[in-house]
């Protein structure tokens, strides 16, 4: 028997993105967003009304950073959630994050979140709130690599935003092998 909820935003899991720009002045300012995710191979879509800060910076610079939050840093990820950029702009000093300027795009990287996405912005739809960005770089922390050199999901610990109980969650174990597993039925099913 299935309960029905009607229509809710309930999707898991929703990564948390912290999108990081720059305002006019220079200052480095930051957001969270839950609402968003890769929308084409070198494309990456969320929704952020336009009444962030935020949105003005990426509108007038035309670049933003996405970066994963991490359990680590929850309680600064959240901050920069729930504090607006038009009130405090100092915020992400306060949350006590330091930036480098991207060597790619005219947008801060968020130096203390190891995994870091950097977007030269394609469009903004005002009235469906979608910001859609290229993505022109992926970089990551050494200290979240495997002995391999790619990105280690167990070292980068990202949180994802539970909607329904308005938490955080720390992604969890493997269960299995994308493009592998299923491999078994397709033989079963000769």
């Amino acid at each position: 028997m299935r309960k029905n909820f009607g229509s809710k935003t309930w999707l898991y899991p929703q990564p948390v993105l912290i999108v990081a720009t720059y305002g006019e002045d220079g200052t480095p300012d930051a957001m969270n967003a839950a609402w968003g995710g890769i929308s084409e191979s070198d494309e990456l879509s969320m929704c952020l009304s336009a009444e962030h800060k935020t949105v003005k910076n990426i509108l007038k610079r035309g670049a933003f950073t996405v970066s994963m939050a991490t359990a680590k840093y929850v309680t600064e990820c959240d901050y920069v959630g729930i504090v607006s950029g038009n009130d405090v702009p100092d915020k992400l000093v306060k949350a006590g994050f330091h930036t480098t300027k991207s060597e790619y795009v005219d947008a801060p990287v968020i130096d203390e979140l190891p995994l870091a996405i950097e977007c030269r912005m394609i469009s903004y739809d005002e009235e469906s709130c979608r910001m859609v960005g290229k993505i022109i770089n992926v970089s990551a922390d050494e200290s979240i690599l495997d002995a391999s050199g790619t990105i280690d999901v167990e070292k980068l610990e990202p949180i994802t935003y539970d909607p329904v109980r308005h938490t955080y969650r720390k992604l969890g174990e493997k269960v299995g092998c994308a493009f592998q597993d299923g491999t078994k039925l397709k033989s079963e099913a000769k």
